[in-house]
């Protein structure tokens, strides 16, 4: 498993004493409370200072940036948490940077293709599956679906509803 974790991106600067904006890509924003640092894709540590939030926004003190053009460099930068600084999610739970890239199978073994991103939809994540004739398959993530994820062999099994792939019509 990668060590470390997307959990959101510094969109823009908040105020001019070097406050950053940032759109969690987690569940629980207040996650970043538990955290001292994040990092950046090459491994630079961004120490917090304070954590608050703004309509659906974190708002970060980082050390070191103190002013807003400073701030600004940090704009468009993805942030990663430390896989071990998280807390361990609840079982049938996983991390999306952990289920993209699984087989995805049937429950009657037939290979549909690899999980190659998720998004929400307000009610439930929404599973996007690359097949092998390069079409997308979009799978609700709800238990009727999702069966069984087996990260240690690397696939994901699920059952196929009614309509949710062409030729299950």
């Amino acid at each position: 498993m990668i060590n470390k974790i997307e959990i959101g991106r510094i969109v823009n600067t908040h105020g001019i004493k070097g406050e950053v904006k940032v759109t969690p890509w987690c569940d629980h924003p207040t996650v970043f409370e538990t955290l001292k640092c994040l990092y950046d894709a090459k491994d630079n540590v961004l120490e917090i200072v304070r954590v608050r939030y703004h309509k659906n926004s974190v708002i970060l003190t980082l050390m070191g940036v103190s002013d807003i053009n400073t701030a600004e460099t940090y704009k468009g930068l993805v942030v990663y948490a430390n896989r071990g600084d998280l807390e361990q999610l609840p079982d049938g739970s996983y991390y999306i940077r952990d289920l993209i890239g699984l087989q995805v199978e049937t429950d009657d073994g037939r290979v549909l293709g690899k999980m190659t991103d998720c998004f929400p939809t307000g009610s439930n994540d929404v599973y996007v599956v690359k097949t092998t004739d390069k079409k997308d398959i979009l799978l609700p993530a709800i238990p009727q679906v999702i069966k069984e994820v087996k990260l240690d062999e690397g696939k994901m099994i699920v059952t196929l509803m009614k309509g949710l792939v062409d030729d299950e019509v």
